[in-house]
């Protein structure tokens, strides 16, 4: 049976590690001897310093640096105005003006400045040594969510670190690719589109479930992921909420507040969800802390908001208005080849649904500073 990366096609670049025998195991012995990647975190365990090697991501379009920059979806972002103040104006298939969270978490942690996707077809060893991003934008924890955005979904991302160990166990062997996702801490970022598009925008699921019936059904969903995760080898979890998806430029929009205020339903949601979630988290993190396993819920609903609430303390003038438009139809390949604002600064939000650079900066600060120490 076909791989999913061969399936999903594009991925020559491999063929380049097929090598013979003897330069497979120079380039081994070279990464082991003066590849030493990582940040020493300090004061984050009583038990002393623990040192981040790898960094791993899955989820969706937030967290995706353009694994979907090949498949036939309108989730994709390898266009301008994408990208516009990324490193040479390039637009990547990063949901945003610049870098995303997990290019500013690998950095921030002193991995690496930027955090590639796994289905970029110019991976090295560097690189499988010390991480990657398995999201995909439109992707969410409930399976129709993916198909309905024609996307990888949550499952499929768990099918890519199958792939990932194996060409990582092919080139370095079974102990250095179990020291790599030991030593690695891994983020999940999902569960947005699951509200916002599988339940609020299609009626599909608003037939089936009431509200708090398909936070349920999310979260049940959500533990079953982190724990196949965990059991695939994944030591240091951290479970990310979602934000407040009331204050979305699109979802204001749609709400039809005059003034502009977030959207209370939408809000109630997020805030459903991770409640529930931070709960079963902690049960789950109490259950598997006995094999040595570190799962920790990250909130990033009130950080986000407490950018929103008190813009002028962070540098920000607009924060019900995105950069480059405020509808549904403000994002990904709709506003392909557009202008964006020329102040993009004063922003908070960079499309109808995702922030800037500048606001994931200050957002991923705040949770390294509450939350890393959780994972060490």
């Amino acid at each position: 049976m076909a791989s999913l990366t061969t399936c999903l096609g594009g991925h020559g670049s491999w063929r380049r590690f097929a090598r013979p025998l003897l330069l497979h195991l120079v380039v081994v012995v070279a990464a082991a001897a003066v590849f030493q990647p990582g940040v020493v975190v300090h004061g984050a365990s009583s038990a002393g310093d623990q040192k981040i090697s790898s960094i791993f991501i899955f989820g969706d379009s937030i967290v995706d640096p353009g694994n979907n920059n090949n498949r036939f979806t309108e989730a994709k972002a390898n266009f301008p105005p994408y990208g516009q103040d990324f490193p040479g104006g390039v637009a990547t298939g990063r949901f945003s003006n610049g870098l995303v969270p997990g290019d500013l978490l690998a950095s921030k942690l002193g991995i690496k400045e930027l955090l590639p996707p796994f289905l970029s077809d110019d991976l090295d060893l560097q690189d499988l040594l010390t991480g990657v991003a398995f999201a995909c934008g439109g992707s969410g924890y409930d399976p129709l969510t993916s198909k309905l955005a024609t996307t990888l979904s949550s499952t499929d991302q768990l099918e890519l670190f199958r792939e990932y160990k194996e060409k990582l166990r092919g080139l370095v062997g079974e102990e250095e690719m179990a020291r790599v996702i030991s030593e690695g801490v891994f983020l999940t970022v999902m569960g947005a589109n699951d509200i916002l598009n599988n339940y609020f925008a299609l009626p599909l699921r608003r037939h089936e479930y009431d509200l708090p019936s398909y936070v349920e059904f999310l979260v049940s969903s959500a533990i079953n992921f982190t724990k196949t995760l965990n059991n695939m080898g994944a030591k240091r979890i951290g479970f990310v909420g979602v934000p407040p998806l009331g204050c979305c430029p699109s979802q204001i929009t749609l709400g039809g507040s005059p003034s502009r205020q977030c959207e209370p339903l939408r809000n109630q949601a997020s805030r459903l969800f991770n409640s529930r979630i931070s709960q079963e988290i902690e049960i789950l993190n109490a259950e598997r802390s006995v094999s040595g396993s570190k799962i920790a819920y990250f909130d990033i609903y009130y950080n986000l908001l407490d950018l929103i609430q008190n813009p002028a303390l962070y540098g920000f003038k607009d924060v019900s208005e995105g950069c480059c438009g405020s509808t549904v139809l403000n994002a990904a390949i709709f506003i392909a080849y557009h202008s964006a604002c020329p102040n993009v600064i004063d922003y908070i939000f960079w499309d109808g649904f995702h922030p800037t650079e500048k606001a994931y900066n200050i957002v991923v600060d705040k949770l390294i500073q509450q939350n890393m120490k959780y994972l060490m």
